[in-house]
């Protein structure tokens, strides 16, 4: 919920199998509390938002696929996601070789695209916790809120520094 509800935590559906798996081997198990009543409202709130105003649901998904459409050839990146996730994530195409070379290529474009374009982008970097090879990347988070002048802006401004970064 913490992506989809502006909260936190999450649930599961499914078997008791299933359920009692993901409940059991998940990291929030472990190293977290239960969820604080004010944020299971919040959740509550949000879905009552998106019930009262659907088109909120249509704006996000043409919001969604107009961003990454738009980062579509981006020089030296690729887009990782699915182009109607909110959530788009762009990854080098051509690693460094490291880990640690891939976050700082990453880092140093995102602080560019805010110095030099004021938009701001995050780099997503690996927990210690993480079970799977996920490489970094840049994330960015799309809302229905985001005008189409927006998202053309995030798509120019991030195609111009990697074209300036990223030579062949």
């Amino acid at each position: 919920m913490g992506h989809a509800l502006a909260s936190e935590g999450g649930f599961c559906t499914g078997s008791h199998r299933v359920v009692d798996h993901q409940r059991l081997s998940s990291s929030g198990y472990v190293f977290s509390a239960s969820l604080p009543p004010y944020l299971a409202s919040a959740a509550v709130a949000a879905i009552d938002v998106i019930e009262e105003n659907p088109q909120l649901i249509t704006k996000l998904r043409d919001n969604s696929k107009l961003l990454s459409t738009g980062l579509l050839g981006i020089k030296g990146l690729e887009l990782a996601n699915d182009i109607m996730s909110p959530l788009v994530f762009l990854r080098l195409k051509n690693s460094t070789g490291s880990l640690k070379s891939d976050l700082q290529v990453l880092e140093d474009l995102a602080d560019r695209v805010l110095k030099e374009h004021s938009v701001f982008v995050t780099t997503s970097k690996r927990s210690f916790v993480d079970k799977c090879n996920l490489p970094v990347g840049i994330r960015i988070y799309v809302s229905a809120a985001h005008t189409e002048s927006d998202l053309q802006k995030v798509c120019e401004s991030l195609k111009s520094v990697a074209a300036s970064l990223f030579t062949d």
